[in-house]
């Protein structure tokens, strides 16, 4: 996990849409198909991670500005 977090963002998430494609063609055996599950659990799980990090940066940002900006919490799917 630790090789994961020291990838950028873009490179995790293009891992995790290899596997995908891999998986979702379905020409892998049902050993392959699981490891390659796993791994992009892993994967996914980094990449929210990430997005939860930065999210609480640009709320930290926004509520540090005193030029009178608003923020308000967006919503994530």
């Amino acid at each position: 996990m630790n090789e994961i977090k020291e990838e950028k963002f873009e490179v995790t998430l293009e891992k995790l849409q290899g596997l995908v494609r891999e998986l979702e063609s379905g020409d892998i055996s049902l050993e392959d198909s699981i490891k390659k599950f796993e791994q992009g659990m892993s994967l996914a799980r980094s990449c929210q991670e990430r997005l939860n990090s930065a999210e609480q940066k640009i709320e930290i940002l926004l509520k540090a500005d005193k030029s009178g900006v608003s923020t308000s919490p967006f919503e994530t799917e």
